[in-house]
């Protein structure tokens, strides 16, 4: 006897929080990506949450929390605050969609010290 599959494959959007239907899932998909550079630098530093917190000015557990997927209430502003707090220059670019270089930047830069 021959079983037919029934599976259907359905493909994502390439954003995971669209496909499970988050509200603001474009933010979400940021606000994670951004996270996940903390998460890099953190690993790449060997740092602890310990000292990553005294370096950004937050506790452990809000970093713990921040690098368990618990960052609904920080901004996107505030995650990129931290990022510059880590020594990265942040750069933001506005442009009309398809339009190649040269276009502007706006550059948030790493926090000395």
């Amino acid at each position: 006897m021959s079983e037919e599959n029934d599976s259907v494959i359905k493909y994502g959007t390439g954003n995971i929080f669209a496909d499970l239907g988050f509200p603001d899932a474009d933010t979400h998909l940021l606000k994670a990506q951004l996270v996940t550079r903390i998460q890099n630098i953190l690993q790449d530093r060997k740092l602890t949450q310990v000292e990553a917190g005294r370096i950004m000015g937050i506790s452990q557990p809000d970093i713990s929390r921040m690098l368990r997927g618990q960052f609904r209430d920080l901004s996107v502003e505030r995650i990129m605050r931290l990022l510059t707090r880590l020594g990265c220059d942040v750069d933001i670019v506005v442009k009309p969609q398809g339009s190649q270089p040269p276009y502007a930047a706006i550059h948030l830069e790493a926090v000395a010290g």
